[in-house]
Order: structure tokens, then C-alpha cells, then sequence
């Protein structure tokens, strides 16, 4: 088990915590802006500072006994927890803070501190992740996390949607290669020196098993609130149309 510089500890946990509060804070703004009141606004982003804090607690203990080491149990939870938080949107009061007025701009700042990634070009450097996981996943974040904002700008504006679109897929082909190169190569299905074992142990296993499914829920919620803003328009246009 690879112990790494307390630097090192530091730029990994500050990521997944970054993302769990830029999140709790856009939950919050969107209760407010959907008309739910300070109170439950307040409730919800607290529900979801629970949440995140919860399960990363959980995953750090599972990581510190070694059992994301050993399939199924590091798969399991990835997806277990992504299908956890797309099943939570459908709880009322998340849906309406989801779908208030300019959330389609606001769901992607979550993902600016992405550019933690520069952890795996450290793990790299260092000698203990292979470049074959650790160039992609390192990379694919720092520009996901430098594009989040401007993104985010320009779809405030009220222009951006075909870049916001292109970002997403981005982001989620970005998720998918490094989870993908990092199971094959930590599992030692494709032989590498170093394996990608760090990945399921602490600090690192947090952000493939806590971070990487709020990511995928975000681009998720993102694109379905785009592809809705697209039709609102032709929607409000078909009584126009019909007299």
C-alpha cells in the first residue's frame, strides 16, 4: 500500500469536497429560485451535504480495509452510488430545484474542480500510476475543469447550448476511459508497472468511487435540462402555430 505526500492527500480530498459543496450550493440556489422558501432550500442543500459527507466517510473506511482491492465490491459501489443519486432527482423537491430558471448554467460549475486531476499527473511523476491511465484521466479532468466555467458563462448569456452539449459528452467519455483504463490496469487485467492499485486505496479511491458517479449525475441532469430547454420554445410556439 502506497502512501503518498501529505501535498498529495491534500489536492485529493480537497477535489471531492470542492464538488460535494459547489453541488449542495447549486441545489440550494435552485430550491430558492424554484420558490421552496429559505427553510426548505436550506433543508435540501444540508440533506445533500449529509449525503455526500456520508458516503465519502463510508468509502474512505471501505478503502482503509483494503476491500475495494478485491472485485466486485470497487464496481459495485461506483455504480451503485450513481444509481443512488439519479433515482434521488426524482424526489419532488429536487426536481423543482433542478428545473428552476438558470439551472442549465449552473450545473455545470461543479465540475471546475476537475482540474484536481493534476493528482494523477503527480501519482505519475512520482512512479505509482502507469501513464496509460494516469495521462488520460489526468488531462480529461484539468480541461473539463478549465471548460466548466466558460461554459457555465456562456450558457448564462443565453448562448453556449451546441459547446454546453460538446462539454458533456466530453465529460462523460472523459469518466468513462479513466474508470475503464483504471479498472483494467488496477485489476491487472492488462499488465502495466505500476498498476493502477492506488486507485482503490486511500486517498485516491475516493474520487473514482465518491466523485466520478456525482459527475456522471451532473452531466446527466445537465443534458436533460438542455435537450428540455431546447424544446420549451417550440412548446410555447405550438398554440401560435394552431390558430
Amino acid at each position: 500500500m502506497y502512501d503518498p505526500p501529505a501535498y498529495l492527500w491534500a489536492i485529493t480530498i480537497a477535489g471531492p469536497a470542492a464538488v460535494a459543496v459547489l453541488t449542495c450550493i447549486v441545489l440550494y440556489g435552485g430550491a430558492m429560485r424554484a420558490g421552496l422558501g429559505r427553510k426548505r432550500a436550506a433543508l435540501l442543500g444540508g440533506a445533500a451535504a449529509a449525503m455526500f459527507g456520508g458516503w465519502v466517510f463510508a468509502s474512505a473506511v471501505i478503502a482503509s480495509h483494503g476491500w475495494f482491492r478485491a472485485l466486485p465490491w470497487f464496481p459495485v459501489a461506483v455504480a451503485g452510488y450513481l444509481g443512488l443519486l439519479l433515482a434521488l432527482r426524482r424526489i419532488p423537491a429536487v426536481a423543482r430545484a433542478l428545473a428552476a430558471p438558470g439551472m442549465v448554467s449552473r450545473l455545470e460549475l461543479p465540475h471546475t474542480p476537475r482540474v484536481a486531476g493534476v493528482a494523477f499527473l503527480l501519482y505519475l511523476a512520482l512512479g505509482h500510476l502507469p501513464g496509460l491511465f494516469a495521462l488520460p484521466a489526468g488531462l480529461g479532468d484539468i480541461a473539463a475543469g478549465i471548460a466548466a466555467p466558460l461554459v457555465a458563462r456562456r450558457l448564462a448569456q443565453g448562448t453556449g447550448r451546441r459547446a454546453a452539449l460538446w462539454f458533456n459528452a466530453f465529460g462523460m467519455t472523459d469518466l468513462v476511459v479513466g474508470l475503464t483504463l483504471g479498472a483494467l490496469t488496477g485489476f491487472q487485467l492488462l499488465n502495466v508497472t505500476p498498476s493502477s492499485a492506488p486507485i482503490t486505496e486511500l486517498p485516491l479511491a475516493l474520487i473514482p468511487t465518491a466523485t466520478v458517479p456525482l459527475f456522471f449525475a451532473l452531466h446527466i441532469t445537465a443534458v436533460s435540462a438542455l435537450a428540455g430547454a431546447a424544446r420549451a420554445p417550440l412548446k410555447s410556439a405550438a398554440p401560435a402555430c394552431s390558430t
